[in-house]
C-alpha cells in the first residue's frame, strides 16, 4: 500500500467506514503473520497460531485508528507501528504460555501420581462381608469352584479342573450369589447333574 491511498483509507476509517478496516487489515496481515512466524519462540509454537498473535492485536488497534489516535507519515512509519504491537502481543502470549509450559507435566507422570484403581477401605470391608455370606451359603462339595472362582479362574478353566461340566460351574456360582443376594432364604444346595 502506498502513502496516499493510506491516507485515504485511514480517512475514511475516521469516518467510521468499516470497509476501510478490512482494507488496512489485508494490506498489512500477510505481513504481520510472516513476522509473527519468524519471531514465534520455539517451545510455544503449538500453543497458538500467527493468525491468532495477528487478529488479537488488530482488535486493540481498531478504536485508535478509528479515533485517529496515530498519525503516520508514510507506509513505513505505520509498518513498524503495527510490527510493535503485534511484536509485543506475541511476546505477551509468548510469556504467558512459557509460563504455563513451566507448570505442566507430562501425562505418564500425572498418571503415576494419580490415585489407584486399588479398592478403598470401605470397598475391602464390603467384599470381606460378601465372601463370608458367600462361604456360609456354600455346601462343602462346592468349596473349590467358590476358592477358584476368587482366584480369577474361568468357568471353563474351574470345569477344567474339577471335572464339572463349565454349565454346572455357572449353574453353582448363580445359586450362590442368589442365595447371598437373597439373604440365604432358599437353603437347598444347587442341583448339579453328574456328567454335565
Amino acid at each position: 500500500m502506498t502513502d496516499a491511498p493510506l491516507d485515504h483509507v485511514l480517512a475514511r476509517l475516521r469516518r467510521g467506514d468499516e470497509a476501510a478496516t478490512g482494507e488496512l487489515f489485508e494490506a498489512f496481515e500477510p505481513f504481520l503473520r510472516g513476522l509473527v512466524r519468524r519471531r514465534m519462540p520455539t517451545g510455544v509454537r503449538t500453543r497458538f497460531d500467527s493468525a491468532d498473535i495477528v487478529q488479537s492485536a488488530w482488535a486493540t488497534l481498531l478504536d485508535g485508528f478509528r479515533e485517529a489516535r496515530w498519525q503516520f507519515n508514510d507506509t513505513a512509519h505505520l509498518r513498524a507501528f503495527l510490527t510493535r504491537v503485534v511484536l509485543c502481543r506475541l511476546y505477551d502470549r509468548a510469556r504467558g504460555a512459557q509460563a504455563q509450559t513451566g507448570r505442566e507435566e507430562a501425562l505418564g507422570e500425572l498418571a503415576r501420581e494419580l490415585p489407584g484403581s486399588e479398592p478403598r477401605p470401605s470397598e475391602h470391608a464390603r467384599a470381606g462381608a460378601a465372601w463370608q455370606s458367600l462361604l456360609a451359603a456354600c455346601p462343602p462339595e462346592h468349596r473349590t469352584v467358590l476358592d477358584l472362582r476368587r482366584l480369577g479362574y474361568t468357568c471353563e478353566e474351574i470345569s477344567e479342573r474339577t471335572g464339572l461340566h463349565a454349565g454346572s460351574v455357572r449353574r453353582i456360582l448363580r445359586h450362590l450369589a442368589r442365595q447371598v443376594a437373597f439373604d440365604g432364604t432358599d437353603d437347598s444346595p444347587p442341583r448339579v447333574l453328574d456328567g454335565q
